[in-house]
């Protein structure tokens, strides 16, 4: 770690939140009274005093670390507060922390918010979420990851479906039938999600004609990753890189998504670990799109030095970072849970993981090295590329023969 970045790990975290309720302040300030000596808290009642705090601040070279806002407020709303923040404090994490959870309300926060939380949000909830936000700021110590990410400018935000989603499943007895009719409002993305879901990939027996259906046959897990997924790679405006391939990038996450399930299948994990390993698997490569729309030209040098190989060290040089930090410092501000951070962060080098055995890094490592080359048999082949660390202390060597014999079945017409 560099001077600056223990610097940065030293100091307190600067939180804004802004309220104007003064009810609501008041108990923000007793639930997060235990953490003063951690942050430092600023509370404003309105959008245009936040402004304020923030001018004072920033001209005292303090700029905050996160702005908390609530949603429907007079005069400036929360939305609106945090495209200003998004201006003038780009490196600032942003959320949203409302009562109303409605349509509306989370399609204005789109672009502007990286994550809605609901009130009342649980105490450890929220603060959990506040130092996880916190913490993926200091993956930005590499200075070539800090580089680059200043210049995007702006990550991407969550689809709007997939919002609706995680907000409807949020309210009291919320069903099956509340989620289809979310998903069934956007007609395109349900089209799309039944005929994949209907699609020999998952090796279903007859198609699947509704989204409580395929809730059904795949389980809610399952198809919520596909709505996220479908929501970003469906949507993505068009990208002009020489060598890039939004389709066949899509196509490898997909099939990633599914022999890291199998995987940690063959592994005897639990359905949680199963669901994290799909997930991990169709966003591992996500930094890949980051790169693709938000740098073409750089990206584009950097798939030319790859050729055909592995583009880690392409990208190293070139952008003095890689797609998969991209990608897990962008997931960490989506909210994702720390096991699919920490897979997509470490899915190239997982001997690099805090994971004890094969865990969920090195399960989505060898389930990307499955799909590259499905036909592969040797684990110490150089062209497989698998983490050689892992080869031994995982236990990959004598495991990868029940991986790549699984994996074979499945494309065979074998069930996930």
């Amino acid at each position: 770690m560099n001077g600056s970045a223990e610097m940065e790990n030293q100091r307190m975290t600067r939180i804004l939140f802004v309220d104007d309720e003064p009810n609501i302040r008041d108990g923000m300030r007793r639930m997060l009274r235990s953490m003063r000596n951690e942050w430092d808290m600023e509370f404003a009642e309105s959008g245009e005093a936040a402004l304020g705090v923030m001018d004072e601040w920033r001209s005292a070279r303090k700029p905050f670390d996160v702005v908390v806002s609530d949603m429907r407020m007079p005069g400036m709303d929360g939305a609106d507060l945090l495209a200003r923040v998004k201006e003038i404090s780009p490196d600032s994490v942003r959320l949203i922390l409302s009562g109303h959870s409605d349509t509306a309300s989370i399609m204005k926060t789109v672009g502007t918010a990286h994550q809605y939380l609901n009130k009342p949000c649980d105490p450890e909830l929220l603060k959990r979420t506040i130092k996880r936000a916190f913490a993926l700021r200091l993956l930005l110590r590499d200075e070539g990851l800090q580089k680059l990410v200043g210049q995007i400018g702006s990550l991407p935000s969550l689809p709007v479906v997939y919002q609706e989603v995680m907000a409807c499943l949020q309210k009291p007895n919320a069903s099956l039938g509340d989620v289809g009719k979310v998903i069934g409002k956007d007609v395109a993305m349900t089209a799309t999600l039944l005929k994949l879901v209907s699609s020999a990939f998952f090796g279903l027996s007859k198609p699947v004609g509704t989204v409580e259906r395929a809730v059904a046959f795949l389980g809610l897990d399952t198809l919520i990753t596909l709505v996220l997924a479908q929501g970003i790679f469906k949507e993505s405006p068009p990208i002009n890189v020489p060598g890039f391939s939004i389709e066949k990038l899509w196509q490898h996450s997909l099939a990633t998504a599914g022999a890291a399930r199998i995987i940690a299948g063959q592994q005897g994990c639990e359905k949680t670990t199963l669901d994290d390993a799909f997930l991990a698997g169709m966003l591992h490569d996500i930094g890949k799109l980051v790169l693709a729309q938000s740098i073409p030209e750089q990206y584009g040098k950097v798939l030319a030095m790859a050729g055909n190989g592995i583009a880690m060290h392409a990208e190293q040089e070139i952008l003095q970072t890689t797609h998969a930090d991209v990608g897990a410092y962008l997931l960490g501000l989506w909210g994702l849970t720390d096991a699919v951070v920490e897979s997509v962060a470490f899915h190239e080098r997982p001997a690099n993981a805090m994971t004890e055995g094969i865990g969920l890094p090195a399960i989505v490592h060898a389930a990307d090295r499955l799909v590259h080359c499905p036909d592969q048999t040797d684990p110490d082949c150089e062209e497989l590329g698998l983490d050689t660390r892992c080869l031994d202390d995982f236990g990959m060597r004598e495991r990868w023969p029940v991986w790549q014999a699984a994996w074979a079945a499945h494309l065979a017409g074998g069930q996930q």
